[in-house]
């Protein structure tokens, strides 16, 4: 992906290396749990983490149980960073054009660690969600294929 920073922007770039790899540790967890891993997900997560300066990304697929990452993830205090993850996570999450019961699970145990209302993590999966048909509708606009 070429604009990937669009995708995972700026706000990365004041994260410590540590927020950074918690951040796509969450994403990776995530993208495995609903039983299935998408070859596009897992390009996404790569190419973004490199993007963002993480050096072993091979070490953050390892595997991590989740309350390990629910541990980790409090590491994050920055609440711009932490709305922003809980966005990232609604994102990729309907990449597949399916929401699972359990990525929405995670998405709201990952959004209580954080501290985050889940009034909020509904606002940003609503959100999210206004976005892609928005998207979808721009394409049925200027008749793009």
């Amino acid at each position: 992906m070429s604009d990937i920073n669009n995708i995972v922007p700026s706000y990365l770039s004041n994260a410590s290396s540590e927020e950074k790899e918690i951040f796509f540790k969450v994403l990776i967890h995530l993208s495995a749990s609903d039983g299935h891993t998408d070859e596009s997900e897992i390009g996404f997560i790569k190419e973004a983490a490199i993007t963002h300066g993480i050096k072993k990304i091979d070490d953050l697929f390892a595997v991590s149980n989740e309350d390990d990452i629910l541990k980790e993830v409090k590491i994050i205090k920055n609440r711009h960073l932490a709305l922003e993850l809980i966005k990232e996570m609604c994102m990729l999450s309907h990449v597949d054009n399916l929401l699972s019961d359990e990525e929405t699970l995670f998405i709201g145990k990952v959004g209580i660690a954080l501290g985050i209302e889940m009034e909020k993590i509904e606002q940003i999966s609503n959100w999210v969600i206004d976005r892609i048909i928005w998207m979808e509708q721009a394409k049925y606009i200027f008749e793009e294929k």
